[in-house]
């Protein structure tokens, strides 16, 4: 049977939004290696890198916002912001602070292969916050992921202890923010998209990365000519992080959060091929075995999660037919009653 033009059409959409969002998101991880490689562009400094993201991104989210009416803001208190949205927004700057530092002592191939960590964390605080329940079957396909990941690890010809600490403390950091949003915002019937989150959190996150950027980068900045920027490479690099978000707002508005994660292991073995064969990263036979193992292990969690919300859209599907049918021989039963009471004729 042929397809119909707007099923074909459909589909193809779905597809350009992944490949935007994949060339985004490949674009602002290889960017981001590129500026804080002391072997590249040589500006170690991920803190003010993150810092400008933010400083960015907010600015556009409040034009978006309030200027040019792109999305509705979200209505909550000022108690609710500093209670709820405040501990997200710390919990980011953390991520991204970590994540953005492990560039300068890591291979993008081998920061991809942590990253597959992320199931495992999110699922682990999730039982600690009582999100999720703990099943066997779960635990131990997390534990075939956590065991790919060290196999990989174990291969890596450039291992720095540094780099992975500060990695899985930004998986740590990232998953925490995750089971948080579920447990303060949407448990309130908050949610934010992209563009929103980059409105209330983006702020938050500049106030609170101020404080080790005082400390720890500012002096050396001020003592060195990295202080002036280079407005070509660090205007770009902002937009890329921007028009990141925006793609997200667009992927999973137009298709869903699954697609997502399925489009992240693609971009994930990309990232890869891309170290391994333009940046000439080492990438050794046993972090491959290593990362297929986790790779395996997260694509049987995303099609379990897959199955799980199919059962769910299928069970919220019944019940109105199910609450249809009842009412509906309620009414029977009253009519076959009235019969009944009435005289004959």
């Amino acid at each position: 049977m042929a397809l119909s033009s707007a099923l074909v059409k459909k589909v193809m959409l779905s597809y350009t939004y992944v490949a935007i969002w994949i060339l985004l998101s490949f674009s602002v991880i290889v960017y981001n290696k590129y500026i804080l490689d002391r072997k590249l562009y040589d500006w170690p400094f991920p803190i003010s890198l993150t810092m400008i993201h933010m400083a960015f991104c907010s600015s556009l989210a409040y034009l978006l916002i309030n200027v040019f009416k792109v999305v509705e803001p979200v209505s909550m208190s000022r108690e609710f912001y500093f209670k709820s949205v405040v501990p997200i927004g710390a919990l980011y700057s953390l991520s991204l602070w970590f994540s953005n530092s492990a560039y300068i002592y890591l291979s993008v191939s081998f920061i991809q292969m942590l990253k597959a960590l992320m199931p495992v964390a999110v699922y682990s605080i999730g039982i600690l916050f009582n999100k999720e329940t703990f099943r066997s079957n779960v635990m131990a396909n997390m534990v075939s992921i956590t065991a790919g990941v060290a196999i990989a690890a174990y291969g890596e010809a450039r291992f720095d202890l540094s780099g992975v600490l500060l990695q899985l403390g930004a998986v740590g950091f990232e998953a925490t923010r995750l089971v948080l949003i579920q447990i303060l915002l949407t448990s309130a019937g908050i949610k934010l998209n992209p563009i929103t989150s980059l409105y209330y959190v983006a702020p938050c996150c500049l106030v609170f990365l101020s404080i080790p950027w005082a400390i720890m980068e500012f002096p050396i900045l001020r003592q060195t000519s990295s202080f002036h920027l280079d407005f070509f490479i660090f205007g770009t690099n902002s937009v890329c992080a921007f028009a990141l978000n925006l793609a997200v707002f667009l992927l999973v508005g137009k298709t869903s959060a699954l697609t997502m994660n399925v489009a992240g292991v693609v971009k994930d073995w990309l990232l890869i091929a891309f170290s391994w064969s333009v940046i000439k990263d080492t990438v050794t036979p046993i972090n491959l075995f290593g990362y297929g193992i986790a790779f395996l292990g997260v694509g049987y969690y995303n099609h379990a999660k897959l199955q799980a919300l199919k059962a769910s859209e299928t069970a919220t599907q019944a019940k109105p037919s199910q609450q249809a049918d009842e009412e509906t021989g309620k009414l029977l039963d009253e009519k076959d009653e009235e019969r009944n009471q009435s005289p004959t004729k």
